[in-house]
Formats: structure tokens, sequence, C-alpha cells
């Protein structure tokens, strides 16, 4: 299994028979690698409705005939917009043909600004646990530390881990080499920074704090095999 990282919170995972993306923020990405209009996931995985996050999900479901999986209320959002798109929530797994998905909680907010400026509520904002071919990847998603992290790190072993550096908005490098502490994961990979100015960040000064995993600081582009 392959998984790159491609800017802000994108992550795409290939698996032996599917291409996964998350968070697929790319149109309006300076830090991103990816083209909207070259990329064919099979499964488009949401952490929650921020637009920065949604990113090119209806363009590219709708022109892969990919499924998306999100929290309920972006799900039905989605969905009427003509997206298949697979409504689950907070503590609920399920087992897909490309992997098993559960939805984990994080603390932020989560809504979508419609191009006519509309809000559209998207829930709760989460984070995934996504498994496939023995191996175990959590996204974080955009949260800030909390205590439960340590729950999530006891009942998974988790393989790779993504988890925001960015500050502002979530959690900054401190806070995040302590929610590694917690989580226990082998590898981490920092996401969520130098996108806008608020969040600009030296990835180098979080991976001086993370003392029990490997940090790898992925450039747009990079990968990681598991």
């Amino acid at each position: 299994m392959q998984i790159s990282y491609h800017g802000h919170s994108v992550v795409k995972i290939q698996t032996g028979n599917h291409t996964i993306l998350i968070d697929p923020f790319i149109t309006g990405n300076e830090l991103t690698d990816l083209k909207a209009a070259e990329e064919k996931p099979d499964v488009i995985l949401l952490t929650h409705a921020h637009n920065d996050h949604v990113g090119d999900t209806i363009e590219l479901a709708k022109n892969n005939d990919a499924q998306v999986v999100a929290t309920v209320e972006l799900a039905n959002y989605l969905g009427s917009q003509g997206v298949n798109a697979v409504g689950m929530n907070l503590g609920g797994s399920k087992e897909f043909d490309f992997g098993t998905v559960k939805y984990t909680k994080a603390f932020h907010s989560s809504s979508f600004t419609t191009e006519d400026g509309q809000v559209i509520y998207g829930g709760m904002p989460a984070g995934i646990l996504f498994k496939a071919e023995g191996k175990t990847i959590y996204h974080a998603g955009d949260t800030e530390l909390f205590g439960d992290m340590e729950l999530i790190g006891k009942r998974n072993s988790i393989d790779l881990a993504f988890v925001p550096i960015g500050d502002f908005f979530t959690m900054g490098p401190e806070d995040a080499a302590y929610a590694v502490e917690l989580l226990q994961p082998k590898t981490v990979v920092p996401v969520h920074y130098n996108t806008f100015p608020p969040i600009k960040q030296d990835p180098s000064a979080f991976k001086d704090l993370v003392k029990n995993a490997e940090v790898n600081i992925l450039e747009a582009g990079g990968s990681i095999e598991l």
C-alpha cells in the first residue's frame, strides 16, 4: 500500500485495487502537486465540511463515479448535489470493499460555504481510522489536542498518523507532539501547515519535539510504503 501527501491535508492511499483520496482540496491549494482533472479516485473520505477539505469532492466524485464517505450531514448535502455519498457518524465503523472506515472525534467546527455564500452545516468534525491490507492509518482531520487520543492509540495499532501542526485553526507543533505521544503511531506525518499565512510553521520544529515515533516530513507528492 502506498500513501502519499499532497499539501494541506490531502492524502492519497493506493491499495492493490483502489485509489482513495482524503480531503481533496486541490483547486486553490497552492501547495499541492495534483490537478483535479487528472485524478481518478474510486473513493473519497472527508473529515469535515470546511471548503479547504471538501475541496474538489463534487467534481471528482461525479467525473469518476467515486463513492464519498463523510459524516451524515455533509453526506446528505453532497447527495443533494448528485454525489454517491455514504453518511456515517462518530464512533461508527463500516467495512467497505476498499477497507474499513471508522470515524473518531475531533474538536473543530464544520460547515461548507457554497459559491453563492450560503453556509451549510456539516455536522461534527471527525478524524478517520482507515484499515486495509493489515495496516491502520489515522488522519486526525482538523482538531485540537484532546485526551481521548490516548484511547485511540491504545485501542488501535496505528502504523501511520497524519496530524495537523499549523496552530491558529488547529493544534500547533507542541500540542501535536503531545498528541503523537498519546496516539503512539509507528510513523507520523505533519499536515495542515504553510497553506495560509496564519498557519505558517517549520515542520522540523515539530519533528524535534516528537520522541516516540518516526517523523516523516513529506513534500507534496512524497510517499510512504506500508
